[in-house]
């Protein structure tokens, strides 16, 4: 067990900091001792081995964190329930060169999972067209209408990806006009499934496979190898064309890993290192392009692919072509990917004009909420003037500012509503949703731990805020109480070298489930402090005693408290925590420090 707030002594003495959180040491003496030992066996520094033990690794598993594969690390994916079934279905279409339909969801992972799809059938030769449902006019998922207008359009299977699994109403509707659907999802789903032909999601409650951490891409991929697998048994590649190289289609697999938030652990963790890889040799056009208009240098890290490309595919779906994603990742063409990169570009840069404006409002009721009631375990915000495709974002800043699970919700002309939410470690946001919509407080919902969406009439919304807060208050309550910042140890401005990062790289990429190592830099002279940027960031210098250097910048902070400390102690000593990345500029790398947290320095 790591330390928690009951039993650890603050470090540093920081019982409340900027963002009211104790400090605690990551490892007791006993962890410490572990790490000793397993910097001597696998013959690393022993900071990394503190980071590797710090997130639950052991004598046993260190070497294998330490360098992921996929064949250690892949199980065969017959494990997953339906994956036979559905993977023997997409073979026969394959061989009879069926028109095919891949019906996928609007954000990254439904992006990826089906530029993947598509990429895979067009190699065998097969028609496969994406259709992106739009976020404002149809909603999560298929609908009746939508399966209709592609069996009209001559498909003789679908496939659903990163959605399907409680879609009932447009599952029955291909079973009515007797055509195939397979669906490929990883959302959490009841004890009841659609009519489909196989249903391949290791959240359902019959799959024992234990992949319930994998991304709706981690699934398709999986099933991809299924697939390939079947069609190498029928003789298909001997015939009609060489087998695809499923590893050089990683990139996309750890893109949508990424932006999904889901656990960077276990093969999740193996996809994102080798489909970095893959990034890194800009084997995709489309790709390329978007590093192009967001304009990395240096390696691609997994920030960039949750902060600077993400949104940017999301920007299409968010507020314009919901399909805008999934084409630039299957476009062959530089001069149309670079078209359609500088589209999704202007798409985001409005999208974060609208983004702004909305917060503002969304922070503002949050803060009448929480003066009501200081232990409110949810945050349930709403407007008829938010815009439905950047609800999820607000709730995501939320959750960030005010540490608690939070909705934003998008209230229609015709007294419907659609919302997105997002929670916090330990509190199931998913379940709640599932409840809701079971004791029929929702017209339809759902999602997984961390993230949910839902619809709802509008005289609901209060009631949901009411019910949300009776299910949750305790699972919030008690997750605040040890949402301590777990410090990784203690650097100097001087100590903080880009040597010092490449071998923190060695227990990365980090992620949701193998977070960054925070670095504490204690009693840290405040040199220089500003608000840069549009987003109201505040970039500084910190100093050693000794005249040790070293810029940093906290994101999004110049209206919160962190903010606040940072710009009022310009020339005074704080202790300041956060984590080490390479910043390039130009080509040439430097330390840059980004700032979680901060707190004064007491005696």
């Amino acid at each position: 067990m790591l330390p928690s707030a009951c039993n650890a002594k603050a470090y540093l003495n920081v019982s409340c900091s900027a963002k009211e959180r104790r400090w605690v040491e990551q490892l007791d003496v006993r962890q410490m001792e572990l790490a000793s030992a397993i910097a001597q066996s696998c013959d690393i520094p022993e900071i990394v081995a503190r980071v590797l033990v710090g997130r639950d690794q052991t004598m046993e598993s260190a070497k294998d964190f330490l360098d992921p594969s996929l064949k250690s690390l892949m199980p065969d994916p017959s494990v997953m329930t339906d994956m036979d079934a559905a993977s023997a279905r997409i073979a026969r279409s394959i061989e009879a060169g069926d028109k095919i339909a891949i019906f996928g969801d609007y954000d990254v992972d439904g992006a990826t999972s089906s530029a993947l799809m598509a990429k895979f059938l067009r190699h065998c030769g097969c028609e496969a067209n994406i259709y992106i449902p739009d976020r404002i006019f149809e909603g999560y998922g298929p609908n009746p209408d939508a399966i209709d207008h592609l069996i009209d359009e001559g498909h003789k299977l679908i496939i659903t990806v990163d959605c399907g699994a409680t879609s009932f109403a447009a599952l029955e509707r291909a079973k009515e006009r007797g055509t195939d659907l397979v669906v490929l999802d990883h959302h959490q789903v009841g004890e009841s499934l659609p009519p489909c032909t196989a249903l391949v999601n290791p959240n359902r409650h019959d799959d024992v496979s234990g992949l319930g951490h994998l991304a709706a891409v981690g699934v398709t991929f999986m099933t991809l190898v299924a697939i390939n697998r079947t069609l190498r048994q029928s003789g298909f590649y001997q015939s009609r064309c060489a087998p695809p190289d499923l590893l050089s289609w990683l990139d996309l697999v750890a893109l949508g890993t990424v932006c999904d938030v889901v656990p960077l652990q276990g093969l999740n963790r193996a996809f994102v290192v080798k489909g970095l890889m893959v990034i890194r040799a800009n084997k995709n056009c489309g790709l390329s392009a978007l590093q192009a208009v967001s304009r990395i240098s240096g390696p691609v890290t997994p920030y960039h692919l949750g902060f600077l490309l993400g949104p940017r595919i999301n920007a299409g779906g968010r507020i314009g072509d919901a399909a805008l994603g999934a084409t630039l990742l299957t476009c062959d063409d530089a001069e149309r990917a670079e078209h359609l990169a500088a589209e999704l570009e202007r798409l985001n840069k409005e999208r974060q004009a609208l983004e702004q404006i909305m917060l503002e409002e969304a922070i503002a009721q949050a803060d009448h909420i929480l003066m009501s009631d200081p232990d409110a375990a949810g945050l349930v915000t709403s407007s008829p003037d938010w815009h439905a495709g950047i609800v999820g974002l607000l709730a995501s800043r939320l959750k960030e500012r005010f540490r608690r699970p939070a909705f934003a919700i998008a209230i229609n002309p015709d007294g419907t509503a659609t919302g997105s939410g997002r929670s916090i470690l330990g509190t199931d946001l998913g379940a709640a949703v599932r409840s809701a919509v079971e004791d029929g407080l929702l017209v339809k919902g759902g999602g997984h731990a961390m993230a949910a969406g839902l619809t709802i009439q509008k005289d609901d919304i209060d009631p949901f805020k009411n019910y949300l807060d009776q299910k949750l208050r305790t699972q919030v309550k008690e997750a605040r109480a040890l949402d301590d910042l777990k410090i990784d140890g203690a650097l100097t401005a001087s100590g903080a070298t880009e040597d010092l990062i490449h071998l923190l790289e060695k227990a990365g990429p980090f992620g949701a489930g193998n977070p960054e190592p925070v670095f504490v830099f204690p009693s840290h002279k405040i040199a220089f402090a500003d608000v840069v940027g549009q987003g109201g960031h505040v970039r500084c210098t910190i100093a050693n005693q000794s005249g040790g250097k070293l810029k940093a910048i906290c994101f999004r902070a110049a209206d919160e408290p962190i903010g606040a400390m940072l710009l009022d102690n310009r020339g005074q000593t704080l202790h300041v925590a956060g984590s080490l990345s390479l910043d390039y500029w130009q080509g040439r790398p430097s330390v840059q420090l980004r700032i979680i947290d901060a707190a004064k320095v007491t005696v």
